[in-house]
């Protein structure tokens, strides 16, 4: 009986291997097909076919010489290259009319201070020569604070000149005092708006004063001999004349240094641009703009006047009309719109472009200019039209028509 019961037990075991064996198999089989069918092996054959030998590409990188190609890309076709260069931010002027000033008269209210700026550019070069250069961005990296001058809207003038041991008073929010005339030496101390100075000396832009305990130099635009405690109720003059036509059309030629003030009065500036060519009557109303100019930073005010009607067509221009830029200022060649600058208004425009002129264009470098600065002297090329032409217009016949424009308005003294 044990014996049987072994043997019976033995067998039962091998069928239910055989079973687990067999579904095993099956499983296996399944999988198999399944592999094969969703995912089917790529195979490879290789076999001799002389008609695919042709269409063999080979590389011949061994052969290309990485120099020679960095060379002639260089030299051949057409080149980006973009830079960038950190630059000043010029300050803008803000002109307020005071109805307490004589007419004419100007007075700096706050100074201004210029920022600084990196200016992103692009130039394109063609068979490795320079065709274009254009500004693309630019970025504040410190902010410049504008200028603020107050001019008399008064119904009487003056003309009265300061001179030695007169009384004037401090104009501006704050005025620097200086051991020497000029910005770059020691500062001794720092006045207030109002304070009473005595004239000691007479320095070209600068007085040498007295004030309480201080004695130094200060900037005369930021100065008035006109009492803040008095009214002015009556005309103040002096000796000083209006000069006739005859006597200022005899400085005009191609050649006259610019640097220099034409010595038109506000009058006259207000009738030479006077013009029924000026449609929008845009030079007629700013007229004062180009006699300002020519008392802060001697420039030919007639000059920068005849700049602005040759770029703006008499004012008529797109950028001048919609941007209140006469001069096309900021703009490239390439894109002038877009490049050109825009202003709030035109006295903005106009006291800008005269400070560019005197800074960059038509003094040599390290030459003492406005408030004390020198002039860098970027683009000098002579004081004259054609020493302005050669860096500031690609127009070679710039010159002539600007010098056409500045015959045209003496000739109507």
């Amino acid at each position: 009986m044990k014996s049987k019961d072994k043997s019976k037990k033995h067998i039962r075991v091998t069928l239910k291997n055989l079973i687990y064996a067999f579904a095993s198999c099956i499983i296996i089989l399944y999988m198999y097909i399944f592999y094969n069918l969703y995912f089917p092996k790529s195979e490879v054959y290789a076999k001799e076919d002389n008609s695919q030998i042709n269409n063999i590409k080979i590389s011949n990188a061994d052969k290309i010489n990485i120099d020679e190609i960095i060379n002639q890309n260089s030299s051949e076709g057409k080149k980006e290259e973009y830079f960038v260069e950190e630059v000043e931010l010029e300050y803008i002027t803000k002109y307020n009319t005071n109805p307490e000033l004589p007419k004419g008269m100007i007075q700096v209210v706050q100074e201004g201070r210029e920022g600084k700026q990196e200016i992103t550019k692009k130039r394109i070069y063609e068979n490795g020569n320079l065709v274009s250069e254009e500004q693309v961005s630019n970025k504040i990296t410190k902010a410049a604070i504008n200028k603020i001058v107050d001019i008399g809207g008064a119904s009487y003038t003056s003309t009265y000149k300061v001179k030695k041991g007169d009384t004037v008073y401090v104009t501006s929010d704050r005025l620097s005092v200086y051991v020497e005339p000029n910005q770059e030496s020691t500062k001794i101390a720092t006045l207030a708006k109002g304070d009473e100075l005595n004239v000691l000396e007479l320095a070209d832009e600068w007085y040498r004063i007295s004030s309480q305990s201080v004695i130094g130099y200060v900037k005369t635009e930021s100065t008035t001999y006109l009492n803040p405690n008095t009214p002015q109720e009556e005309e103040i003059t002096n000796t000083t004349q209006e000069k006739s036509k005859s006597d200022l059309i005899s400085k005009l030629s191609f050649d006259m240094s610019l640097n220099k003030p034409s010595g038109l009065s506000l009058e006259q500036f207000k009738k030479v641009l006077s013009d029924s060519k000026d449609r929008n009557k845009i030079f007629e109303n700013n007229a004062q703009y180009f006699y300002y100019i020519e008392k802060q930073y001697n420039i030919n005010g007639i000059f920068v006047a005849a700049v602005g009607i040759h770029e703006s067509a008499w004012g008529t221009s797109n950028i001048s009309k919609q941007k209140n830029n006469l001069f096309g200022y900021g703009a490239y060649d390439s894109n002038p719109y877009n490049g050109a600058y825009s202003f709030s208004s035109y006295s903005e425009c106009i006291d800008l472009i005269a400070r560019v002129f005197v800074k960059y264009y038509i003094n040599p470098k390290g030459t003492k200019i406005y408030d004390g600065e020198t002039a860098t002297g970027s683009y000098y090329n002579g004081s004259t039209l054609s020493g302005v032409n050669t860096k500031y217009a690609t127009d070679k016949n710039w010159a002539n028509s600007v010098y056409n424009h500045m015959k045209y308005l003496y000739n109507k003294l």
